[in-house]
């Protein structure tokens, strides 16, 4: 006893709970029976937690309570009565001793201990986030935390002790902005240094569920869906079983990975295997190594950089670790453990047809996906992609299922839920046939690409969504922190543009029905804030790919100064996102760049404006450029045929700001508006050599009046005047939803729309 106080004392002062379930079991019968064999009994799990392990919220928690769920799946893979896994779940607990519900206190504590589990999963946390409990006692939890892993290891200390990183919070949860988000993340760093400290296995159960609110009503208590989620993944912590070695989908034959780089693989298998990679090229090992996976199932490795050409072709075999590397695991009294997670010569995955080049990502809505059969280039593209032979490589993306004005049956609404919307259609050579289904923007920027750079392979994965919002591509995490607001009830709130959120009401309107069986008030939609982000980048991996070429801005016009934000956040995200590892572990690569594709012209009133804000953007944001397509647009469709210019826009500014080529890579950009002599106003322009223009401009003076200019060109300036505007001080070009604004460059490139004040 003097050795179970010593302990207790040390983690925390509310020691006496424990002592006295202690006293309890170490003077019981039960206490010499702990002595047997163990083997003689199945092997004993106890699930610790609050609400969430208890299954509140289920209609039928002794069905689907996750406890439940997990005794079935250890069932099916070892066979019954080898595992009894115990539901010590007690709603409304805190992990804080001090808090207003201590776990400590609970009966089913006393329950848990009393069972002398083997293993021991805790998910506690979530009831701290409470203004009771956090603000004044948060600096007990790392202590709190440590004694109760001790008070497990005390009653059973061969126990393997697994504690797990908190289930999400969403946005809907009426104190998420009041401190419960930011609470939430400080008591997940908490966890992780409680893991570290304490030497025991940490268990992710917000990853896989953050991107799901779906399955939360009440936004912090899993479904049975969610429920089944938590039990897989705790089960992968517990067997080490993931389901084998895989990879992101879109690491396939075919593909394109950088060049001249370090480059990192990740991917997952079953824990504590060994991946082994070969790569070859014509027969010949080039590069071989391995790599381990962490008790996770993740596991990454570096290849050396490798010049730009193909093909070649990558293994990669992923082979059981010797039996004694399972030990701190997995323990000789229960041979059958070993048995499964050893046995089997391995799992292999090849790519083949593999090439080092430069890897693109095209994203946005219905301009970007406008396909090559669609456009008005039709013959010229498919005869350019007839002689790029194995130099452009293509990834299409595609939705499942069209946002147009239809309703969707319930097949759609269910894999919709399940982020199953995009299909991975894999790598194709930019054959005709392959082209045809392709963007034709993306398309052509990468004809010109092959084209400048014949000696290297170059890879454009395309995932459009016509229709799509800015917000619909900003990961959930980020939202959360910098725009929580935009999240909750987007589609009855005023953030999203009236057209997106009538659309997806349509679409989604068996869902909405309470009399339907699909009836489902959390259903999800492309155009929802993070959903396209969740199934259509997150899936990606953390690829290393060279640039984004981005089309978006029509489902969000309504909004400039939203959009502005918005925008700022999408390119964090990505650059996050895309940047994790790729930068920080190896080398300091540029910022991601971005090239986007300013609104074409279109009788909307609101489309000027936001020309002129993408310009801004443009110009403010750092490695981000700017195509116009003004003059390209269709004064009765928003999906104007005329797509090949806007590509080969795109590669022009790619090949000067990525590739470093000297050419003209944009059409004049406004520098400055001074007045002159005789009421004129004079504009300097960047990218000025040759001007030209008839018409497009308009001046007003302190009246806020607009009235067109005449026009006079003088080398790289522009002289400006109206006999209706005295004294100038504002000046605007293509100001109008449908321009023939035609001020352009000896390069033929146009102008943007812009407006500009007297410097």
């Amino acid at each position: 006893m003097k050795r179970i106080d010593c302990i207790i004392q040390r983690r925390t002062a509310l020691r006496l709970p424990i002592l006295f379930v202690l006293f309890l079991l170490t003077t019981s019968p039960a206490w010499g029976a702990h002595k047997k064999k163990v083997e003689e009994r199945p092997l004993r799990v106890a699930c610790v937690g609050n609400s969430v392990t208890f299954g509140y919220g289920l209609q039928h928690r002794d069905r689907d309570a996750y406890p439940v769920r997990l005794q079935q799946m250890l069932d099916s893979t070892y066979g019954a009565n080898r595992f009894e896994v115990g539901n010590f779940g007690r709603s409304g607990a805190t992990l804080l001793y001090k808090g207003h519900r201590p776990y400590i206190k609970t009966e089913e504590f006393q329950q848990a201990l009393a069972f002398k589990a083997d293993w021991v999963v805790i998910h506690l946390g979530l009831n701290d986030t409470d203004p009771r409990d956090w603000p004044d006692w948060k600096e007990d939890f790392i202590p709190n935390y440590r004694a109760l892993i001790d008070s497990f290891r005390l009653v059973n200390p061969e126990a393997r002790i697994l504690i797990c990183k908190m289930t999400p919070i969403f946005d809907r949860h009426s104190r998420f902005q009041s401190g419960t988000r930011d609470w939430h993340a400080q008591i997940q760093q908490a966890i992780g240094q409680v893991a570290q400290g304490a030497g025991v296995q940490l268990v992710d159960l917000n990853t896989p569920l953050h991107s799901r609110p779906d399955l939360f009503p009440d936004a912090l208590h899993p479904n049975p869906e969610g429920a089944m989620i938590l039990a897989r993944t705790i089960y992968g912590a517990l067997t080490g079983n993931y389901g084998g070695l895989c990879l992101p989908p879109v690491y396939s034959s075919g593909m394109v990975l950088p060049r001249d780089e370090h480059l990192l693989i990740e991917g997952r298998a079953d824990a504590r295997r060994q991946i082994r990679r070969v790569l070859t090229k014509e027969g010949k090992v080039v590069d071989e190594g391995a790599a381990f996976t962490r008790a996770d199932g993740s596991w990454w490795m570096e290849l050396p950089h490798m010049p730009a050409g193909g093909p070649y072709t990558l293994t990669l075999t992923a082979t059981p670790l010797p039996p004694d590397d399972y030990r701190f695991y997995y323990p000789a009294n229960y041979p059958f453990l070993l048995e499964n997670l050893t046995k089997g010569a391995g799992q292999t995955l090849t790519i083949d047809s593999l090439f080092f080049g430069d890897l693109w990502l095209a994203s946005g809505q219905s301009n970007m996906e406008l396909r090559v059969d669609q456009c008005n280039t039709l013959e010229e593209d498919l005869a350019a992609a007839s002689r790029l032979g194995q130099r452009l490589h293509l990834y299409n993306m595609p939705a499942r299922a069209r946002t147009d004005a239809v309703e969707w049956d319930d097949s759609v609404l269910r894999y919709t839920n399940e982020l199953r919307h995009m299909d991975f259609q894999g790598w194709k050579t930019a054959t005709p046939e392959a082209v045809r289904a392709f963007s034709a923007v993306a398309f052509n920027f990468g004809r010109v690409l092959c084209d400048s750079l014949p000696d290297v392979p170059i890879g454009i994965i395309c995932n459009a969504v016509g229709g799509s919002t800015t917000e619909s591509w900003t990961d959930r995490t980020t939202l959360e922190w910098e725009f929580p607001n935009i999240l909750r009830d987007w589609r009855n709130g005023d953030f999203g543009q009236p057209w997106a959120r009538g659309r997806m009401t349509q679409n989604i309107a068996h869902a909405l029905d309470k009399e339907s069986p699909a009836y489902n008030a959390l259903q999800r939609h492309p155009y929802e804030p993070a959903y396209l982000f969740e199934a259509a980048i997150a899936p990606l991996g953390h690829l290393p790919i060279k640039g984004v070429l981005w089309y978006q801005g029509e489902s969000n016009a309504h909004n400039i100064e939203v959009h502005e934000h918005l925008f700022r956040l999408l390119e964090q995200s990505w650059r996050q996102h895309f940047a994790r590892r790729w930068n920080c572990e190896f080398q300091k690569k540029p910022v991601l760049p971005f090239y986007v594709v300013q609104l074409s012209s279109l009788p909307r009133s609101s489309w000027p404006a936001f020309r002129d804000s993408q310009r801004r953007l443009a110009d403010e944001l750092p490695n981000t450029w700017m195509a116009v397509s003004t003059d390209l647009g269709d004064s009765a469709d928003v999906h104007y045929r005329t797509k090949r210019p806007v590509g080969e826009r795109l590669a022009l500014q790619a090949l000067h700001h990525t590739y470093g080529h000297s050419l003209v890579s944009e059409g004049p950009s406004p520098r400055s508006a001074v007045r002159g002599q005789n009421h004129t106003l004079v504009l300097r322009f960047d990218h000025a050599d040759g001007l030209t223009c008839s018409r497009g401009f308009e001046l007003a003076s302190s009246d806020g009046l607009f009235y067109p200019a005449d026009i006079k060109i003088e080398g790289d300036k522009i002289l400006l005047s109206s006999p209706a505007v005295k004294n100038p001080v504002v000046v605007r070009y293509g100001w109008s939803g449908f321009t023939d604004a035609d001020l352009r460059n000896a390069q033929g490139l146009p102008a943007s729309t812009f407006q500009m004040s007297v410097n």
